[in-house]
This record gives structure tokens, sequence and C-alpha cells, in this order.
């Protein structure tokens, strides 16, 4: 049973959205194509991301909570990781988005983008030796830039408040996989390579990464939807 874990905790974040993507109110299922084109966008250079880090050490994967089915250094389950997570992800947004008038919430637009990019930039001059809170912070900098500054979204601050509801899942994904209820985790961190500031067991780079992996699946699923 150990060795379905990962792949049981894709399952499980995925299945409820996959099943309601096909209620008449919704009617998600349509998009379905959409997202597999912006979540591949998306995927690919964050999959690379994975691949460089694992190969340099700055974290690994416990195999005996997977198949052991390993693809280019990575266990298949951290493959489907970055389309299961994703798609619950945008599905949220769409239905957040067709039911809810949250638009008040992007007159903070330039409070989190300039918050945010300042917060970033110099946490990342600070520890510019840790190579996760380098590249995280300087990943988002740059998505928040171009979104705010070249692409001109006006969604931001709506983008960000579903954010912060999605983080009871991100806790329970992310709180599983780095050991917070099962008995070690299932992603090792080095801790020469991030600031080692928990969130329980969550590294704090991992909301700043899962934040601009966000905002890019949104980016480019509203873009394909048109």
């Amino acid at each position: 049973m150990m060795a379905y874990t990962y792949i049981l905790i894709n399952f499980f974040t995925v299945i409820i959205c996959f099943l309601a993507s096909f209620d008449r109110r919704v009617q998600f299922n349509r998009f379905f194509g959409t997202f597999l084109l912006s979540g591949t966008v998306v995927a690919l250079p964050f999959i690379g991301w994975d691949i460089w880090f694992t190969k340099m050490g700055v974290w690994k994967f416990d195999t005996r909570y997977t198949l052991g089915i390993i693809i280019a250094g990575l266990p298949l389950e951290e493959w489907l990781f970055f389309y299961c997570i994703p798609f619950a992800c945008v599905f949220t947004y769409y239905c957040m988005d067709k039911f809810f008038d949250l638009s008040w919430a992007n007159s903070f637009n330039n409070i989190i983008v300039f918050t945010t990019v300042i917060f970033l930039s110099v946490m990342g001059l600070l520890y510019c030796h840790k190579m996760y809170t380098l590249i995280t912070a300087l990943v988002t900098v740059l998505t928040l830039c171009y979104l705010h500054f070249i692409a001109k979204k006006q969604w931001i601050g709506q983008a960000s408040l579903i954010y912060l509801i999605l983080m009871p899942g991100f806790f329970a994904v992310n709180g599983i996989l780095t050991g917070s209820v099962i008995p070690s985790p299932v992603v090792i961190y080095n801790p020469a390579d991030f600031l080692g500031v928990r969130m329980i067991t969550i590294p704090v780079e991992d909301m700043v990464y899962g934040y601009s992996q966000f905002l890019l699946n949104i980016y480019f699923f509203t873009m394909f939807k048109k």
C-alpha cells in the first residue's frame, strides 16, 4: 500500500474536480483540450526545473512511496503532479469566476504585485546562496512583472484570492508529500538549498513556487480558451 501513496494523492486531488466538470451547470469538460494544451505549456519548464533540481540534489524522492517508474530522474507520479494539481486549481478558478463576482479583488493588483515583487527580490538577494529560495523568488518576480506590466492582466487580485482559498488543499497535498501525516516525507529537501522555514512540514518556498505555477496556468488557460 505504501507504494501507492503518491499516485493516490494525485488521484484524490483531481477526481472530484474531474467528475464535477461534467455537471451541466459547469461544463468544464468542454475545455479539457484547452487545459491539456495550457497545462503542458506550463508543465514543461517546471518539469525541467524539477529534473534539474533533482539532479543537483536540491531535493530527492523516497521511491518507497511511488510505483517505481522513473522517467528522466523523476517518479511517474511527479510528472502527473504537474497536471493533476493544475487541473484542480484551474477548475476551481473557472468555477469561482463563473459563479461569483470577485472582480473587487483586482483593485488590489498594484499592492499585490509591488509588495510581492519587492519582498521576493529582497529575499532572493539576501539568500542568493540558497538555490531553491533564489530560483523560486526569481521565477515568481518575473511571472508577476510579465503579467502586470507586459500582458497587463487585470485578474491578478482575483487569482491571488482564489489561490488563498485553495490553501487548505495546498496544505493537505504538500503536507502529505513533506511528511506531515506519514512516517517520512515523499519529497526530501536539502537543508542547504532552502530557508528552512516550514509551515508545519512544508517549506515556505513551496507556497511561492505554487503561486507562480498557478498564475501561469490561469494565464495560458484563459488565453487558449478564447
